[in-house]
């Protein structure tokens, strides 16, 4: 599946515009517009990123992904084991933007992770509306609508077991907490085969410069994010 939406560089990979902005589209279902081709304040999908290290390390009954930068186009990125068991990927200068923890069994049965990173990230993508919008409502909050920016901060899921086929993932509940002008967001999940739940997960987003919630003004933004996903549907 990654195979079109990366390069390889030696010993390490990057990404360019259009292979970002086309896994964030096609693959996660996701229009930010931070991960258009054009724009100013460019950033890799994360969950491009969570997707290259199951297909490099395969996937364990026990994993923590927390993302500390963002990664702009074309930057070299190395896949490292650390002595403590972590992954980090991190550039040439040593600048680190996501940290893994895993314990337990590890598979690397690449049809099974490819069904679970096409479930996950077609879930994890549909931030705004889907989930976002109920739950600023519900607290009378909203982001800056000049500079919508949802940070990413952390996934990390458990499984009960990997002979897994075919497995999938379903929204489980989601919250947020907010503390002055910033919002702390988990959103619940679980991983389903054949319609027995087979682990669990949660995904953290962090929200800044929040302002008092105003309808017009999300059903503006609604209304653009939809415009821009029929365009690129026609």
């Amino acid at each position: 599946m990654l195979e079109h939406f990366h390069s390889n560089i030696d010993d390490k990979f990057c990404f360019t515009r259009e292979q970002s902005s086309e896994f964030a589209k096609r693959i996660a279902n996701d229009f930010n517009v931070i991960h258009d081709v054009d724009a100013k304040r460019f950033c890799v999908p994360g969950d491009l990123l969570f997707a290259m290290v199951l297909s490099k390390t395969g996937i364990s009954t026990k994993m923590r992904f927390t993302f500390s930068g963002m990664v702009s186009e074309s930057v070299a990125l190395d896949l490292q084991e650390l002595s403590d068991g972590h992954l980090r990927v991190c550039d040439d200068n040593g600048k680190e933007y996501l940290d893994v923890e895993r314990s337990g069994a590890i598979s690397t049965d690449l049809p099974m992770i490819e069904a679970l990173v096409r479930s996950y990230v077609s879930f994890s993508g549909m931030n705004f509306p889907h989930l976002l919008v109920p739950l600023m409502a519900e607290q009378n909050v909203m982001f800056n609508p000049d500079r919508p920016l949802v940070i990413y901060e952390s996934m990390a899921l458990e499984l009960d077991r990997l002979d897994l086929t075919s497995p999938t993932v379903e929204f489980t509940g989601a919250s947020l907490d907010v503390v002055g002008k910033r919002g702390n967001v988990t959103m619940n999940f679980s991983f389903s085969e054949n319609g027995e739940v087979v682990g669990q997960g949660e995904k953290r987003m962090i929200m800044s410069s929040l302002r008092s919630y105003e309808q017009p003004v999300i059903d503006q933004l609604i209304n653009a994010y939809n415009e821009r996903k029929s365009l690129f549907a026609a």
